[in-house]
């Protein structure tokens, strides 16, 4: 898994392993879905870039409208995913597939925060 010429200065699998050289690899939560429309649930989602500058952004979910003559204000729920604020994203399988079940369920939008992550940005930075 590790590069054998890089030293290791923590080990911390199965989820990252940190280099002397501060740098990182991943070997989780780096799987993503794309935004769109669920057919399962029929909600939609959208990525939304909040700072281009930075890479932070939102993914936010919408559930149909049944009724969409009818203006109706909907629940918003703010969501940050886990991952201990080094692994996981809004479109990671597992927060996404979630947020689509939970948003048609519910009635209700949902705003996925896509902070960022440490070690490339140090905490508090997310």
């Amino acid at each position: 898994m590790a590069s054998p010429t890089k030293p290791i200065l923590f080990d911390l699998s199965p989820f990252i392993i940190i280099y002397k050289d501060f740098s990182i690899k991943r070997l989780a939560g780096e799987d993503i879905v794309d935004p769109g429309l669920d057919p399962a649930t029929g909600v939609s989602s959208k990525d939304i870039d909040i700072n281009p500058s930075t890479g932070l952004y939102a993914r936010l979910y919408l559930p149909i409208n049944p009724s969409s003559s009818n203006a109706q204000k909907l629940p918003l729920l703010v969501y940050y995913h886990g991952g201990g604020f080094i692994i996981e994203s809004p479109k990671s399988p597992n927060y996404h597939y979630y947020l689509n079940s939970l948003s048609s369920e519910a009635h209700m939008a949902i705003v996925s925060v896509g902070y960022r992550r440490a070690l490339e940005d140090c905490l508090p930075i997310a």
